[in-house]
């Protein structure tokens, strides 16, 4: 059992850190924060596609590494 959990968070934790590293960046930079900034904080600009698919991703393993964590310390400590 646990060696079946311990792959599971190796699993999960992998795929967290993929799929953060693939989301595309939401700052402009210094330009932005002068220039526009205001327009992205009040905009409504929702996510589509490619992007909405690696935040339901990062989501998901991260729930999944933070129950599987837990677990491992509440069941085998």
């Amino acid at each position: 059992m646990h060696a079946a959990l311990m792959v599971i968070l190796l699993v999960s934790s992998i795929i967290l850190t993929v799929s953060i590293l693939m989301q595309s960046s939401n700052s402009d930079g210094l330009s932005g924060s002068i220039a526009g900034g205001a327009e992205q904080l009040f905009g409504k600009k929702k996510s589509r596609g490619y992007d909405a698919i690696l935040s339901r991703i990062t989501t998901v393993a991260a729930i999944i590494y933070i129950v599987i964590s837990l677990a491992l310390v509440a069941v085998f400590n």
